[in-house]
């Protein structure tokens, strides 16, 4: 596993050790991290902070993102692969998308390559998660 995902890993369980949903995320510009933020739906009462939004906010106005990467623990939804595509992003790499399907196909028919690492320490966290605390995981993807 290189760097970037164990970044994004550690934004994650930093968002479970604050009593979030534990999804983090990095964006990566010329080999170096250049913002990482994860899910703050709980902690700050947000419905749309997830792990890439917050990770896209801490990196602010950088102008082109059209040579970056960036890095989830899981597959992003329709609003954070939404957003992937309005900001030219060419390049997802996620931990795993066993426990959300997310928005890979949507992401690959406008041309942005999906790489998906299916981490077994990102299923099970996620997979515990959703075992412990099933309201918040069914809010966060919008099932409630």
């Amino acid at each position: 596993m290189d760097q970037f995902m164990e970044e994004a890993i550690r934004q994650a369980k930093k968002s479970l050790s604050e009593g979030g949903i534990p999804i983090g995320s990095v964006l990566v510009k010329n080999n170096k991290i250049i913002a990482a933020g994860h899910n703050k739906r709980v902690q700050e009462k947000n419905p749309i902070l997830h792990g890439e939004m917050d990770c896209l906010l801490n990196a602010g106005r950088i102008g082109s993102y059209k040579d970056c990467t960036i890095y989830s623990t899981l597959m992003p939804c329709f609003m954070c692969g939404g957003t992937i595509v309005q900001f030219n992003i060419p390049k997802v790499i996620v931990g795993e998308n066993k426990t959300f399907e997310g928005s890979s196909e949507f992401m690959q028919s406008k041309g942005v390559e999906v790489v998906n690492l299916m981490l077994p320490e990102c299923i099970e966290m996620m997979e515990q998660f959703i075992k412990e605390h099933p309201e918040l995981w069914w809010e966060d993807i919008g099932e409630l």
